[in-house]
This record gives structure tokens, C-alpha cells and sequence, in this order.
């Protein structure tokens, strides 16, 4: 690369609220912005989301390692990771406060052989988890909503997956069910989750239509494991589906318990497919295959200038006039 003086292209990025500034030479790749961000700031590669306006989320490994900093040097950059410092004393100050809490509890009793802990898992699962949780305070008794997603967090085969996989969420929410449920003569649709900019935020159906219950704590797990597939792969394509497949056995295979129960007094109603459209990007729902002019699209379906809810719509009518194509078998199930 050129070291004139000259030649050298100024990145401004804010991290934790504060700006900071790098300079390279103009033939940089965004591989190079990385690699001084974890010389500099000490977020290590596996940390690091970059959010730059009108390019969205990308993050390490990038799909264009090649980026030209110069292309990127006029545009706003936001970057959301922590530094390996910060998430080491997470996990340490939780360990402490756990272990001072079970020394408080427990009766005197004769020393006994002290079980080792695994400081490398623990530390993994600090950093790869859901960074917040939040349930929708307007709706009935939002703190079983919290309680429901502090389970699927603490999840142990959730915790597993994402540990392989290195899946940081910044957020795990739940949706309002009236907003994502489209009905008309030939049945009902619902949505069960939504994955948005690879997982800067996920949004679960965790209640009844009616707001009368929660759902079966299984289909909730099932749809979480295809929301994080998103992550990784926006369109319903066979990459998709073979991660999809890959992390549900991961988190069958590593739940040690017996399986679901319900939270609290809460009626749970029996499991379904998942039914989430694809990712979600950049305020616009991916619905699958990419059409003319960047805009999402499924079959004869565009999303490009249309609210979430017609997005939700067209395709709930889309995918009806496919069925009845068809013969109309399966017309009104759930599936993806």
C-alpha cells in the first residue's frame, strides 16, 4: 500500500458514544479498518459490527475483505462489540456474586472436593448471548415475557449453539401478536419471528392471538433456532436450511432437561412450523429472492417502499395464491 502522505483517507467511527479516527493509505480495504480496530481499540475481530449507513450491518469475516476505505470515508460508522477486557470482567463480577450468594445460603458443613470451572466457557457465554432483554411493556404482564426470554437465554442448548457459532445478539425481544397476523377466507397467518440487519435484533411470538397465554416453549425454541440461522443467511435458500437444521440439533443435543413446562399458571397451545418471510434488513422485510433494483422480493411480491405490515400482507396473499395453484393443499399452515 502507498504511505505518501497525501494519499492518506481519514475513518471517523464512534464506539461506546465516542468518536474516534484512523488514518490509512487510499488503497485500504475495510480488512485493514478491522485489524487496526483490534490494535487500537482491543475489540477482537469476533467482536466487531460494523453499522455503516446505506451499506447496513457487516462484520468479520467480510463478504468484500476487498472494500475500498475510501468508499466508506464519507459515510457515518458506528461500531458495537466489546473489548475482550470488558467481557472477561462481566463474566468474572457474575461468577463472584454467584459464588457469594451460594456461600450465604448454604449450612457449615466439612470441606469437600471443589469442582472446577470451565473460565473459557464462561467467558464464551458471556460474550456470545443476547445483550438485552426486553418485553413489550404495553401489553399484559410483560414481566412473564421477560421471564420467558430470560429461559430461552439461559437455555442450555441455546447457550451451546451460540457459543459454537459465535452469535452475539444485541437485543432479543417479543413481538405483538395483532400486528403480525394476517387472516382471510382461506385461514390465518402468523408470523412467528423476525431476524433484523443479521442479528442486530430478534423478535419472538411469544403470546396467544388473544394475549390469553403463552405458546409452547418448544415451537418459541424452534423459531429462536431459525431466527438465528438469519444471522448468517437472509433467503430461505438450501444454506439456510442446512445451518437451520444443523443449530435445532445442536440445541436437542445439548438440552439436559427432561423438556418444555409451562411458565407460571400460563395455558401453552400446541407447536407449528415457523413462519418468519426471511430477514429482515435496513427497516424492510428480505422475503427471499432479490429483485431489480435492490428491492425484496418473493414470486410476484416487492417490498421496496412499503410498510411492514402491507409486506406481511402481500405476502400472506402471495403465498394463498400459490397454495390454490397447487390444488390448495396445506393452505394456511405456518411454514417459512
Amino acid at each position: 500500500m502507498s504511505t505518501d502522505s497525501q494519499d492518506l483517507v481519514p475513518i471517523t467511527l464512534t464506539h461506546h458514544g465516542k468518536p474516534h479516527t484512523f488514518s490509512f493509505p487510499s488503497d485500504a480495504t475495510i480488512s485493514n479498518l478491522s485489524d487496526e480496530i483490534a490494535d487500537s481499540l482491543s475489540v477482537p475481530p469476533s467482536n466487531q459490527k460494523l453499522m455503516i449507513s446505506k451499506l447496513g450491518l457487516l462484520k468479520p469475516p467480510f463478504k468484500d475483505p476487498g472494500l475500498s476505505i475510501s468508499s466508506i470515508a464519507d459515510k457515518k460508522i458506528t461500531l458495537m462489540g466489546s473489548t475482550a477486557v470488558e467481557a472477561s470482567s462481566i463474566s468474572e463480577a457474575s461468577e463472584h456474586a454467584s459464588r457469594r450468594v451460594t456461600r450465604q445460603s448454604r449450612p457449615m458443613q466439612k470441606v469437600s472436593a471443589y469442582k472446577t470451572h470451565d473460565w473459557k466457557k464462561e467467558q464464551q457465554e458471556a460474550q456470545y448471548t443476547f445483550t438485552t432483554l426486553r418485553p413489550l411493556p404495553y401489553l399484559p404482564n410483560p414481566s412473564k415475557s421477560l421471564q420467558f426470554l430470560q429461559r430461552l437465554k439461559d437455555d442450555a442448548g441455546i447457550k451451546a449453539s451460540m457459543r459454537k457459532h459465535k452469535f452475539t445478539v444485541p437485543l432479543l425481544t417479543e413481538m405483538n401478536p395483532i400486528e403480525h397476523t394476517q387472516s382471510n377466507h382461506e385461514g390465518t397467518s402468523r408470523t412467528l419471528g423476525l431476524n433484523r440487519n443479521a442479528g442486530e435484533v430478534i423478535e419472538l411470538r411469544l403470546r396467544t392471538d388473544a394475549y390469553d397465554g403463552y405458546r409452547d416453549y418448544k415451537t418459541i425454541r424452534k423459531t429462536l433456532c431459525h431466527e438465528l440461522a438469519h444471522n448468517v443467511h437472509g433467503p430461505h435458500d438450501r444454506n439456510f436450511w442446512d445451518l437451520c437444521k444443523q443449530i435445532e440439533k445442536e440445541v436437542e443435543g445439548a438440552d439436559w432437561r427432561s423438556g418444555g413446562h409451562a411458565l407460571a399458571d400460563e395455558e401453552y397451545y400446541g407447536s407449528e412450523d415457523v413462519d418468519d418471510h426471511g430477514g429482515w434488513t435496513g427497516g424492510e422485510f428480505v422475503l427471499g429472492a432479490s429483485g431489480s433494483g435492490g428491492a425484496a422480493s418473493t414470486g410476484n411480491v416487492v417490498s421496496a417502499g412499503l410498510s411492514r405490515r402491507e409486506v406481511l400482507a402481500k405476502a400472506a396473499e402471495e403465498r394463498m395464491k400459490r397454495l390454490r395453484d397447487q390444488g390448495g393443499e396445506n393452505a394456511g399452515s405456518g411454514s417459512g
